[in-house]
This record gives structure tokens, sequence and C-alpha cells, in this order.
């Protein structure tokens, strides 16, 4: 390829490349994209990037994304924002489909990730120990357990459950409710989710 391409089109696909999901195919579709688009618009794509760590940085309370500009969290801060209720989540982005239900109206935590002795992630390298000193400091009366349904966010869950009973034995523990999906047949549903579905049914 290197002798039918451009060696900045080659770069640029070489560094798109690296983004996760996308392929090699993928890469290069984008980098003609970028190409053929007009140089303003490849310009403030560059920008954004480039500004990105330097305008980006996390809340010291929440561990969630905020602007430099802030010192805390705007989910946190906000007044009307029951702070005796906390959402862990897995990572900074799982805010967001929380946040567009509009139903949730307490503050968030994020660990920085999920409990993967694979990946060499143990307790030390997630903010549990932030997440305990916060239940403390703000009287949490309860914790909403929002890790993702997978096999590694199961585990951190279950862990999670007993630290907070350990350490707030009064703080009611709860996790979201999950279940088989509008339009899944069950022989499509993986277990994890079957497993969840008959733990929350309900009668009718």
């Amino acid at each position: 390829m290197s002798s039918l391409l451009p060696s900045a089109l080659l770069r640029a696909i070489d560094e798109l490349g690296h983004l996760p999901g996308v392929g090699a195919r993928t890469a290069e579709r984008y980098a003609y994209f970028l190409l053929k688009a007009n140089k303003q618009s490849a310009h403030k794509l560059a920008v954004a990037i480039d500004t990105l760590h330097d305008s980006v940085k996390t809340c010291p309370v929440t561990f969630a994304l905020i602007d430099t500009g802030e010192d805390i969290s705007p989910l946190y801060s906000d007044t009307s924002r029951d702070r005796r209720q906390i959402a862990v989540v897995e990572n900074p982005l799982d805010i967001v489909p929380l946040e567009r239900t509009t139903q949730y109206k307490g503050t968030y935590h994020v660990l920085g990730g999920a409990l993967s002795p694979i990946d060499s992630v143990g307790p030390e390298q997630l903010h549990i120990k932030e997440l305990l000193e916060r239940i403390e400091k703000d009287e949490a009366e309860e914790v909403i357990i929002a890790t993702n349904a997978s096999v590694e966010g199961e585990s951190t869950a279950v862990f999670l459950e007993k630290q907070i009973h350990e350490a707030a034995p009064d703080t009611k523990v709860t996790r979201l409710a999950r279940g088989i999906p509008v339009g899944i047949d069950l022989e499509y549903a993986d277990q994890i989710t079957l497993t969840h579905a008959l733990e929350g049914r309900r009668q009718v």
C-alpha cells in the first residue's frame, strides 16, 4: 500500500486504525472522508482532538469527566441532586444513558473500570476506597450498583456489595434491574441476562 497512497494519507489511516473498533478498511474510509471534506471541517476535528487533554479533567469527588474550569462535577455540586443516593458506574460515559432517562436525581461515582484479574485490574486500581469514604461523608442512604452486564461487571458488583455491607451496614445497596429486551427470543439471550430476568421476575 505504501507505494500506492501518499505518505500523509497512510499516516492518517494508521492513526485512525488505533481507535477501538476501527479496522483497516474503516480507517481507510475515515481517512479518505477527511481528505475529501473541506479543509475547515478537518481542521475543526484536529483542533478538537488537540485540545482534548487540556480541556477535560476528572472530578476529584465523583471521578466523572468535567471541564478544566470546573472544580467538581455539576452532577455533584448541584443542590437539586440528592447526595444520599449514589449510582456506581464503571466508566464516565456510563453516566450519559442514565442521565438521558431524566428519572435519576442522585449523584454518581465512577469506578474507573471493572475487576479483571486477567487484565491485572484489582480493587486497588478502582475508586472503591473513595466510594466507601463518600458513603460515610455524604451519609448515603442508597448505593445503586450500575456496573455492566458482563462477567467483570458482575464480579465487581458482588465485590462492591460485600465491601459496602461491611463498611456501611445501614446503607441500602441496590442493583439495576435487568431482563429480556423487547423483541429478543429466549434462545438469543445470554446467561447473565436470563439470570437477572429470573431474579427480577414480578407477579402479573
